[in-house]
């Protein structure tokens, strides 16, 4: 267990870099980090299921201005972890990533706090021209946005597991079966707050088309994801000058 939680915590780590060393290559998001969860535990597909699920959540999240959002990468790998150690599925998933989030998002600002004073002791460092110095402090920060992520993850798979499995077993059957309605609702409210915050209302439509066709029609996600492509392609078209 210890290799196991050792390599889910560098997951963990990994993943919060995103945004800050690797630029915004979306390495941090669960659909990303819940197969490369479900790799280290033996369990790709749970992974890749419980990634997607996750991803639909919170897709519509992301830092905006000084707002520090929920920490989506630890929700995300503890969330896929707990799934997979507990056998219990996405519904698990769903009542730990949640919470699990929120948490993390005030360590993040308790490091975000901390790393201020790294960026005063740069200022110092170039007035004396230490560029050692300022170098230092551009790596230490990213060194505690590693360490916020990746111990958290470690001690929570390394000490949480017969705790998690404890706490899973005495949920009412009937909890748990909320908990897989609720996981079906949630990708709709992520869908919702990715639409407010791009003020698209005009592709309203397009959604409920594509929910039409997955629900009621029973296609193929990849089916309707090529067919959303295709109409992707022809509204652009539609909507583009024609040039002479």
């Amino acid at each position: 267990m210890f290799v196991k939680a050792l390599v889910i915590g560098l997951i963990a780590g990994f993943g919060i870099l995103d945004g800050r060393i690797f630029g915004e290559s979306m390495i941090g998001r669960p659909i990303v980090l819940g197969p490369m969860v479900g790799l280290a535990l033996g369990d790709v597909q749970t992974g890749i299921i419980v990634g997607g699920t996750l991803e639909l959540i919170w897709m519509g999240i992301m830092g905006i201005g000084a707002a520090t959002p929920p920490d989506v990468a630890t929700g995300g790998v503890l969330g896929t972890a707990f799934a997979i150690l507990t056998g219990k599925g996405p519904e698990v998933a769903l009542a730990l990533a949640v919470p699990v989030a929120v948490l993390a998002q005030s360590l993040g600002v308790l490091v975000r706090i901390v790393n201020a004073g790294f960026l005063h002791s740069a200022d110092r460092y170039a007035e004396e021209g230490d560029v050692a110095g300022v170098a230092r402090m551009h790596l230490l920060p990213i060194a505690l946005f590693f360490l916020s992520t990746a111990l958290p993850s470690f001690l929570a798979v390394y000490f949480g597991v017969d705790a998690v499995k404890a706490i899973v077993a005495a949920v009412p059957e009937i909890v748990l079966k909320g908990l897989k309605v609720a996981g079906g609702l949630l990708p709709a409210l992520g869908f919702a707050m990715l639409l407010q915050i791009m003020s698209a209302s005009y592709l309203l439509p397009f959604f409920f088309v594509g929910f039409v066709l997955a629900v009621f029609l029973k296609v193929n996600i990849i089916a309707a994801a090529v067919l959303g492509l295709m109409a992707a392609i022809v509204y652009t078209q539609l909507k583009t000058p024609k040039e002479g």
